[in-house]
């Protein structure tokens, strides 16, 4: 049967899609955007009222969406919410490894609680999320979608703060490529998406240590919407994108390249 023309839909009706660090900011809109897609969510994240609310938001605007508490730095739980959202909703076909911490220090002055809890969070979860999930869809011989959240600061450092968050974001971008190898015969994509400066929890934080100049040096002089990466992120969870595996889309507005 010949592709369409376009080859390309938004719409995963009948999916189950997974979504770390849901309750706040990135998490948040790709949750929403997931759900109106017709996808339904399994929202994660430490913070169960926040969650609740969110599912609420979705219903009432036509989705589904259910929550689910985890705290992804508890590597044992990891295996144990995947299989309660595969039990509850139906295997997930999609996942967003979107939880992720800023560590805002130098390297030299980081405390070791903190770097266990960075590693823990940006990088070692991420991988047993993906490995979880991807080992049942091979079980199930069933194709999947793995979306992996990186930053733009995996590609640059300006030495300011913050060492350890660059160095997992560049791991992330390491990660997607390795496994999209090692599953691709499985027919399970594995991409990321690098963002640069866009409106969230983090960057709040981020503006009231550095302050608004940062945004002065920016060539669009902005700091980008959520909504922007819309299409970015449902191009990577669509049957559009077949082909497309192991690869890292940076959305950073011309923010800079070091």
């Amino acid at each position: 049967m010949p592709y369409p023309l376009p080859n390309f839909t938004t719409r995963l009706d009948g999916q189950v899609a997974i979504v770390t660090g849901a309750s706040a900011g990135l998490g948040l809109r790709f949750s929403k955007v997931l759900a109106a897609a017709g996808a339904h969510v399994a929202l994660m994240s430490r913070r169960l009222d926040k969650m609740e609310k969110l599912a609420d938001e979705i219903r009432a605007a036509g989705g589904a969406a259910e929550p689910f508490a985890v705290d992804v730095t508890d590597a044992a739980s990891l295996d144990n919410a995947v299989q309660q959202v595969a039990d509850c909703l139906g295997l997930p076909q999609i996942l967003i490894n979107n939880a992720g911490i800023p560590d805002a220090a130098r390297a030299t002055k980081i405390p070791l609680d903190l770097i266990d809890k960075v590693l823990d969070t940006n990088l070692r979860a991420p991988f047993i999320m993906a490995r979880e999930v991807a080992r049942r869809l091979i079980d199930a011989k069933m194709s999947g979608r793995i979306v992996n959240i990186s930053s733009s600061a995996a590609y640059q450092y300006e030495g300011n703060g913050a060492a350890l968050y660059s160095i997992t974001k560049s791991g992330m971008v390491r990660l997607t490529e390795v496994l999209a190898v090692e599953w691709a015969r499985f027919n399970i994509n594995v991409t990321g998406i690098a963002p640069g400066a866009f409106s969230s929890e983090m960057m709040d934080g981020m503006l009231e240590r550095v302050g608004e100049g940062m945004i002065e040096a920016f060539a669009r002089k902005r700091i980008c919407d959520p909504a922007q990466m819309d299409s970015t992120l449902l191009f990577l969870v669509s049957p559009a994108s077949e082909c497309v595996t192991g690869t890292t889309v940076r959305i950073d507005d011309g923010q800079g390249y070091r």
